[in-house]
């Protein structure tokens, strides 16, 4: 029998993923484990940092004015930071996946 998530009580099937927490781990299911507010506000930071770098090195010339602005610029400053939040969000939870 699978363990259960300790936030839901659901039955992880496949294994669920153990997350840390001060003090020790938790096991969650995979629904719980992408609600764990400890993981979104390091995969958060993560891609605030890695977004605005980024962001700065692939369209800082057009934000600074020094090339004209694309109208697909707002799409490609959103999704240079939705690329790393969900990287490291699958890398946290690969890491933490109980097999």
């Amino acid at each position: 029998m699978s363990p259960s998530c300790e936030a839901c009580g659901v039955s992880a099937r496949g294994g669920g993923y153990d997350l840390r927490k001060p003090g020790g781990t938790e096991h969650r299911c995979l629904r719980c484990a992408f609600r764990y507010r400890p993981l979104l506000q390091r995969s958060s930071k993560i891609a605030l940092l890695v977004g605005t770098v980024l962001t700065l090195l692939n369209q800082g010339d057009q934000l600074f004015g020094l090339a004209p602005r694309s109208a697909l610029l707002w799409w490609k400053i959103g999704l240079t930071y939705v690329v790393p939040f969900c990287v490291a969000t699958y890398g946290s939870l690969a890491n933490a996946k109980r097999s």
